[in-house]
């Protein structure tokens, strides 16, 4: 049977459950991690990956993902056993500012703003904070 291709999908969890048409991009990891940057840029065309990406690697590290190595098993990654135990062993926050479509500055500055806010609020009211 045919995979379906999840167009427009930007959630890695939700491709990985319902088995959407994907292509393995969890070298990634592996490359980010190796390297060791204090800082990376990823910059890549509009409809390009780069919040399902995103999305991949707050999955791999998030401690809120600890033991959710199934949503990686088969990918690249989960073939080495250094990376596997990477698995959801760090602190992640991520934001999106992919739904910031405002026309103004100020109404740029208000979403990102309530983004922020609703991040904080998340963590804040779980404790984590």
């Amino acid at each position: 049977m045919a995979r379906v291709v999840g167009i427009g999908n930007q959630d890695f969890e939700t491709v990985r459950q319902r088995d959407y048409f994907y292509i393995d991009k969890t070298k990634l990891i592996k490359a980010w991690w190796e390297r060791g940057d204090s800082v990376t840029l990823i910059t890549r065309p509009r409809r390009f990956g780069k919040t399902l990406n995103m999305s991949m690697l707050e999955k791999f590290f998030s401690v809120e993902y600890a033991g959710r190595g199934e949503l990686f098993e088969g990918l690249s990654v989960w073939e080495e056993e250094r990376y596997r135990s990477l698995q959801g062993t760090w602190p992640v926050i991520s934001l999106s500012f992919a739904k910031v479509k405002e026309t103004s500055y100020l109404n740029t500055r208000k979403k990102i703003c309530q983004i922020l806010a609703e991040v904080f609020n998340r963590y804040h009211s779980s404790g984590r904070v």
